[in-house]
């Protein structure tokens, strides 16, 4: 396989992804970013924990989406996320939501 190849492979597979990220906002009602991923989520459970003088976030989130484009299932029930780095979550806007079919 050459370079141009791979290329090409990775670009339709982020395409694939954004694709199925547009197909699927409708479903949840939060979105969720960390430094690492992002999510789209029905629930979240959002605590501020302590250890010794530092602050961790304890996120877990439930009926939830993940945006990864190598992982084979993107809908996992469950999800923890335990992080030192910040953590957005916003409430999706139905009415906000107008991505345009013509992508692709």
């Amino acid at each position: 396989m050459s370079a141009e190849d791979l290329d090409n492979y990775e670009t339709q597979a982020e395409l694939a992804l954004y694709k199925e990220y547009r197909d699927v906002i409708k479903l949840f009602t939060y979105v969720v970013e960390t430094e690492r991923r992002f999510y789209l989520a029905n629930k979240v459970d959002f605590n501020v924990r302590s250890a010794g003088q530092d602050v961790y976030f304890d996120v877990r989130l439930t009926d939830a989406w993940v945006w990864d484009v190598y992982r084979s299932s993107r809908f996992v029930k469950n999800v923890r996320i335990v992080t030192f780095k910040d953590v957005n979550v916003e409430e999706v806007q139905k009415s906000d939501i107008d991505i345009p079919e013509s992508i692709g």
